[in-house]
């Protein structure tokens, strides 16, 4: 199970998402400048995330730089599974999932299964 995000940590990810390059954690306090957080506070949250295994850190100088460690995208798949796994019926759970997406939605959807099931033939899945 994927750990679930606590507001001010996932508006931490969400910076350093958006930001794209490693991070420090001056930048994400300036960045959370509307909700004027503590720098220690973002340096706890940073910690905490890090141990979590949401985001890596590496030196530079004196300062560490944070980065994501995997993408939104990867984040949200692995709580929609996580979710999947919480029912009784995964094919029922499934099936009201595809019935209540939109129409590009299931076409994205429909290719994407399509893509797995071809990468799954050939041997060569990514998972």
């Amino acid at each position: 199970m994927v750990s679930r995000l606590g507001e001010l940590e996932r508006t931490v990810m969400d910076i350093l998402w958006d930001h794209g390059r490693p991070a420090a954690v001056r930048e994400v306090v300036t960045a959370l400048a509307d909700r004027d957080p503590a720098y220690t506070t973002v340096m706890t949250v940073l910690d905490r995330l890090a141990k979590k295994g949401f985001v890596t850190r590496e030196r530079d100088g004196r300062a560490w730089l944070y980065t994501a460690a995997a993408t939104r995208e990867a984040y949200v798949s692995r709580l929609m599974l996580d979710a999947l796994s919480l029912t009784g019926d995964r094919d029922a759970a499934l099936a009201h999932f595809a019935h209540a997406v939109s129409s590009p939605e299931a076409a994205v959807l429909s290719q994407a299964l399509a893509d797995a099931v071809d990468e799954d033939s050939r041997g060569d899945d990514p998972r």
